[in-house]
């Protein structure tokens, strides 16, 4: 039937994807949301070859590839601002980028790819219990200027540096008192704890600080350091 013949041409092109046989659209909810789409196991199984740049654009001399494989973690936000730089100052010459990263405080791994100024990435499986923590990168590009690159991402690699230059870019300190953005409005504190994490956090996250909040035994914490979340009193 034509049903079989373009079920069998969609497993042809990927034979990993789910078929849902429908009537005008109607499928569960939970058929589409939360799937976990983008595997790095079943990406591999489909392109052994997605983190490798050998023979890519290969004839143009301008156009260059870059891997970069960097053992330990990387700091969430800085890797973000990092790699939002490079496609907003970068993007029209950067062909692809793609890779997947260990990041601190995060139990599974980030896998990502980029084509110019779009930029898809997620949290996929974890990392086992005997796997080498490391991020693996590829750059392919024209006028790629490598050392830049390969320095600024060695500036997002999680250390005691790194975390005394973000606690140093800070606008408060332990004692300060600070008024935050709550559900109930602005409610004045004093900061508790500076780059601050707790169960419960999405991978990655750590917040800039942990408030106590006067009159109470309550303590909160701010996502951000903005005006907008936390000001001092």
């Amino acid at each position: 039937s034509d049903l079989e013949r373009v079920e069998a041409r969609l497993r042809s092109i990927n034979k990993f994807a789910p078929i849902q046989r429908c009537q005008q659209s109607k499928v569960s909810v939970d058929s589409v949301l939360d799937i976990r789409g983008f595997d790095l196991k079943r990406t591999l199984e489909m392109d052994p070859e997605f983190l490798n740049t050998d023979g890519e654009h290969e004839h143009d001399q301008t156009v260059t590839s870059l891997s970069i494989t960097q053992p330990g973690s990387v700091d969430l936000d800085m890797v973000e601002q990092w790699v939002s730089k490079i496609l907003q100052t970068k993007g029209n010459d950067i062909f692809r980028m793609k890779g997947v990263l260990s990041i601190s405080h995060a139990d599974e791994k980030f896998v990502y790819q980029a084509v110019h100024m779009i930029f898809s990435g997620s949290f996929a499986e974890p990392w086992g219990a005997q796997e080498k923590r490391e991020s693996k990168l590829v750059f392919i590009g024209r006028n790629l200027d490598h050392d830049e690159i390969r320095r600024e991402f060695l500036a997002c690699v999680q250390s005691e540096e790194t975390l005394a230059k973000k606690m140093k870019a800070l606008r408060f300190a332990v004692g300060d008192k600070v008024k935050c953005k709550t559900a109930d409005g602005w409610r004045v504190g004093t900061v508790a704890k500076l780059m601050y994490r707790e169960e419960g956090m999405s991978p990655g996250m750590v917040a800039p600080y942990q408030v106590k909040l006067t009159g109470s035994n309550e303590l909160i914490y701010a996502s951000h350091d903005t005006d907008e979340l936390i000001r001092r009193a």
